[in-house]
Order: structure tokens, then sequence, then C-alpha cells
């Protein structure tokens, strides 16, 4: 999924749902550390996008606050 319609489908979920979707990458980026520190990853890359998905939904969690 491109990261635009990706940010299209964030908008039109509501707090609660964007909630649900920060806890489910929170895990993801959780076990991606896991992977990686138990040398198990392959594609390290994954790690950074977790984390910018992270940050994403919490910039939207902010502007719907306001």
């Amino acid at each position: 999924m491109k990261t635009t319609d990706y940010v299209k489908s964030l908008r039109s979920k509501d707090a609660a749902g964007l909630k649900a979707e920060l806890t489910a990458l929170r895990q993801e980026q959780f076990n991606l550390r896991m992977q990686a520190s138990m040398g198990q990853m392959n594609q390290s890359h994954l790690t950074r996008d977790a984390r910018k998905k992270v940050a994403r939904v919490q910039t939207l969690l902010n502007q719907k606050s306001k």
C-alpha cells in the first residue's frame, strides 16, 4: 500500500480506531525488535517503516484531539 493511501485510510478512522491501529503497530514494532535481536531478521527496513507508521498515527491522533 502506498503511503498516501495508508494516510487516507487512517484519516477516515475515528480516535478509537487510530488507538487500535497504534496498538497493533507497537506490537509489530516489538516483534521486529525481537527478531533483530535474535538474528532472525532478513528485512531490516521493516523496523524503520514500523517506526514511521507509528509516528503517522500519533500525528493524526494529536490532530484529531485539537
